[in-house]
Protein backbone atom coordinates (compact mmCIF):
# COMPACT_ATOMS: atom_id res chain seq x y z
CA UNK A 1 0.00 0.00 0.00
CA UNK A 2 1.21 3.61 -0.76
CA UNK A 3 -0.10 6.80 1.50
CA UNK A 4 0.07 9.73 -0.69
CA UNK A 5 1.13 13.00 0.92
CA UNK A 6 -1.03 16.06 0.39
CA UNK A 7 1.37 17.54 -2.10
CA UNK A 8 1.25 14.55 -4.15
CA UNK A 9 -2.61 14.06 -3.80
CA UNK A 10 -3.03 17.30 -5.31
CA UNK A 11 -0.27 17.15 -8.15
CA UNK A 12 -1.59 13.98 -9.06
CA UNK A 13 -5.27 15.58 -9.84
CA UNK A 14 -4.15 18.29 -11.53
CA UNK A 15 -1.74 16.25 -13.94
CA UNK A 16 1.32 18.11 -12.68
CA UNK A 17 4.40 17.80 -14.18
CA UNK A 18 6.10 18.43 -10.63
CA UNK A 19 4.96 14.45 -10.15
CA UNK A 20 8.12 12.37 -12.10
CA UNK A 21 6.85 9.21 -13.94
CA UNK A 22 7.62 6.74 -12.13
CA UNK A 23 5.88 8.11 -9.04
CA UNK A 24 2.87 8.75 -11.38
CA UNK A 25 3.13 5.40 -12.89
CA UNK A 26 3.27 3.42 -8.89
CA UNK A 27 0.18 6.01 -7.86
CA UNK A 28 -1.81 4.68 -10.99
CA UNK A 29 -0.89 1.23 -10.52
CA UNK A 30 -1.89 1.71 -6.70
CA UNK A 31 -4.96 3.61 -7.86
CA UNK A 32 -6.36 0.69 -10.09
CA UNK A 33 -5.23 -2.37 -7.74
CA UNK A 34 -7.04 -0.01 -4.18
CA UNK A 35 -4.04 0.13 -2.57
CA UNK A 36 -3.49 3.97 -2.79
CA UNK A 37 -4.50 5.82 0.21
CA UNK A 38 -4.45 9.07 2.28
CA UNK A 39 -4.45 10.47 5.69
CA UNK A 40 -8.04 11.81 6.64
CA UNK A 41 -5.70 14.26 8.25
CA UNK A 42 -4.90 15.54 4.05
CA UNK A 43 -8.15 16.69 3.64
CA UNK A 44 -8.10 18.88 6.77
CA UNK A 45 -4.99 20.19 5.07
CA UNK A 46 -6.78 20.96 1.64
CA UNK A 47 -9.34 22.60 3.48
CA UNK A 48 -7.21 24.89 5.75
CA UNK A 49 -5.66 25.85 2.33
CA UNK A 50 -8.78 26.27 0.59
CA UNK A 51 -10.59 28.42 3.29
CA UNK A 52 -7.19 30.66 3.17
CA UNK A 53 -7.52 31.16 -0.29
CA UNK A 54 -3.97 29.23 -0.73
CA UNK A 55 -5.49 26.42 -3.46
CA UNK A 56 -8.68 26.78 -5.50
CA UNK A 57 -10.78 23.29 -6.08
CA UNK A 58 -13.73 23.13 -8.98
CA UNK A 59 -15.87 21.73 -6.24
CA UNK A 60 -16.31 22.41 -2.33
CA UNK A 61 -13.35 20.30 -0.29
CA UNK A 62 -16.22 17.73 0.44
CA UNK A 63 -17.53 16.77 -2.91
CA UNK A 64 -13.88 17.04 -3.90
CA UNK A 65 -13.19 14.43 -1.45
CA UNK A 66 -16.03 12.07 -2.18
CA UNK A 67 -14.99 12.31 -5.39
CA UNK A 68 -11.62 11.01 -4.52
CA UNK A 69 -12.69 8.08 -2.78
CA UNK A 70 -15.08 7.57 -5.46
CA UNK A 71 -11.99 6.90 -7.93
CA UNK A 72 -10.54 4.24 -5.44
CA UNK A 73 -8.37 6.30 -3.32
CA UNK A 74 -8.74 4.70 0.21
CA UNK A 75 -9.01 7.22 3.57
CA UNK A 76 -7.06 6.09 6.91
CA UNK A 77 -8.78 7.58 9.70
CA UNK A 78 -6.41 9.38 12.03
CA UNK A 79 -6.82 7.33 15.32
CA UNK A 80 -5.55 7.77 18.78
CA UNK A 81 -2.85 5.37 18.01
CA UNK A 82 -1.44 7.12 14.83
CA UNK A 83 -2.09 10.36 17.45
CA UNK A 84 0.39 8.85 19.53
CA UNK A 85 2.91 7.83 17.16
CA UNK A 86 3.26 11.41 15.98
CA UNK A 87 3.42 12.68 18.97
CA UNK A 88 6.72 10.25 19.47
CA UNK A 89 8.19 10.89 16.71
CA UNK A 90 12.28 11.80 17.44
CA UNK A 91 13.85 14.20 15.24
CA UNK A 92 10.99 15.49 13.58
CA UNK A 93 9.81 18.89 12.91
CA UNK A 94 6.65 20.10 14.37
CA UNK A 95 4.45 20.63 11.43
CA UNK A 96 1.32 18.78 13.02
CA UNK A 97 0.23 17.60 9.76
CA UNK A 98 3.47 15.98 8.06
CA UNK A 99 3.33 14.31 11.81
CA UNK A 100 0.31 12.84 11.59
CA UNK A 101 1.09 11.35 7.97
CA UNK A 102 3.89 10.17 8.33
CA UNK A 103 2.86 7.96 11.92
CA UNK A 104 -0.18 6.92 9.73
CA UNK A 105 2.95 5.92 6.89
CA UNK A 106 4.54 3.83 9.56
CA UNK A 107 1.67 1.51 9.94
CA UNK A 108 3.11 0.05 7.13
CA UNK A 109 2.61 2.01 3.87
CA UNK A 110 5.19 3.56 1.37
CA UNK A 111 4.35 7.51 1.84
CA UNK A 112 4.86 8.90 -1.71
CA UNK A 113 6.31 13.04 -0.86
CA UNK A 114 8.08 15.87 -2.18
CA UNK A 115 8.69 17.17 1.21
CA UNK A 116 12.28 17.54 1.64
CA UNK A 117 11.85 17.86 5.27
CA UNK A 118 10.22 14.33 5.43
CA UNK A 119 12.39 12.57 3.01
CA UNK A 120 15.42 13.79 4.71
CA UNK A 121 14.37 12.60 8.30
CA UNK A 122 16.59 9.65 9.67
CA UNK A 123 13.65 7.89 11.16
CA UNK A 124 12.94 4.16 9.92
CA UNK A 125 10.10 4.94 7.14
CA UNK A 126 9.38 3.76 3.89
CA UNK A 127 9.16 7.51 1.41
CA UNK A 128 9.74 7.92 -2.17
CA UNK A 129 10.18 10.82 -3.63
CA UNK A 130 7.48 12.07 -5.55
CA UNK A 131 9.40 14.17 -7.91
CA UNK A 132 11.20 10.78 -9.28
Amino acid sequence: MILLDTQVLLWIRRGDSQLGERSRRQIEFALRDREATVSAFTFWEVAMLHEKGRMDLLSDVGSWRRELLGDGLFEITVSGAIGIRANQLVDFHGDPADRIIVATALQGHRLITSDQGILDWSGALDRMDART
